[in-house]
């Protein structure tokens, strides 16, 4: 009997069947999705911030362990991450989340991509050949994400398949209900033209309408200079936008300075989950996106 009780806790020891499935979600919107669909039967890590550019990260040390003991990484995809993401999975060494694995999820493979460019030259700027990767800023977006997420975590982990399904119905029904509440109260936004410090917002003014104006940036990646600042100023007498937006991450001084002369509101949106307080999940995201850009719109 007593052999037989010491058996029992050995296999217990070497095989934790209540582990939970260890998950890299390169931003913080995917890894918010995860925890969404997943409960307690996931464990989320980042590989970024909402005060990062997730264009920019580096493959250190800390974020190559934790590549190497994840089971499924959830990222953007659409070359968003092509600057450090393919030598992080590389020094993983982990078969798991190499491309074309179950264990590597791209989220934009699962959406119409918008801005998707006719011709690439590094000229032009930081250009992503397979359209603009910041699907994350319409919320339909995340709903088609969701669903794709949901099948992969099932077959991943296909134990927790029946807790995955219950949560992603919830999800769904929340969601949207949410998306519902929101083209209500975001209705007065539709046709405002408006600045933006990135082409990151190409779905969020597809999705409440709004009239994209200029970039502050001269190309997309460069920093603004003064002297397209100044163009975009002297353009505002025959193409006035309304406000200014940028994300949380970025540096708001140009946006200040261009919304200080040409006498209209520059607002930081939070861009991603954690980008502002009230943005602690992703319903927080998009409340406070709609309430910003009101406020911001004098709606």
């Amino acid at each position: 009997m007593k052999k037989l009780f010491a058996a029992t806790l050995l296999i217990a020891a070497v095989t934790p069947a209540s582990a939970a499935l260890k998950v890299l979600a390169c931003e913080p919107e995917w890894g918010a999705l995860v925890q969404e669909l997943g409960g307690d039967k996931v464990d989320v890590t980042l590989a970024t911030t909402a005060l990062q550019d997730p264009h920019h990260v580096q493959a250190k040390p800390s974020l190559i362990a934790r590549a190497r003991n994840a089971e499924l990484l959830a990222c953007t995809g659409a070359g968003l991450e092509i600057g450090w993401l393919p030598v992080l999975i590389q020094q993983s060494g982990n078969a798991a989340i190499q491309p074309g694995k179950p264990g590597n999820f791209a989220a934009s493979d699962f959406v119409q991509k918008l801005d998707v460019p006719t011709r690439v030259d590094r000229a032009d700027g930081d250009v992503h050949p397979e359209g603009n990767p910041h699907i994350q800023t319409d919320p339909r977006n995340i709903a088609k994400v969701a669903v794709a997420l949901a099948q992969r975590l099932e077959q991943i982990d296909p134990a927790n398949r029946a807790t995955y399904q219950q949560r992603a119905q919830d999800f769904a029904k929340r969601w949207d209900a949410a998306l519902a509440r929101w083209s209500a109260q975001a209705a007065p936004l539709r046709g405002t033209p408006i600045l933006a410090q990135h082409k990151a917002w190409t779905y969020m003014e597809n999705w409440l309408g709004l009239q994209y104006v200029d970039a502050l940036e001269p190309k997309p990646g460069v920093e603004p200079t003064a002297a397209h600042l100044q163009e975009i100023l002297t353009r505002q007498k025959d193409r006035p936008a309304k406000l200014i937006v940028y994300a949380a991450y970025q540096d708001a001084r140009s946006a200040d300075w261009l919304a200080e002369r040409a006498k209209i509101p520059a607002v930081q949106l939070p861009f991603t989950v954690g980008g502002t307080p009230a943005a602690k999940d992703l319903f927080g995201l998009f409340d406070d996106t709609i309430a910003r850009l009101l406020k911001g719109a004098g709606k």
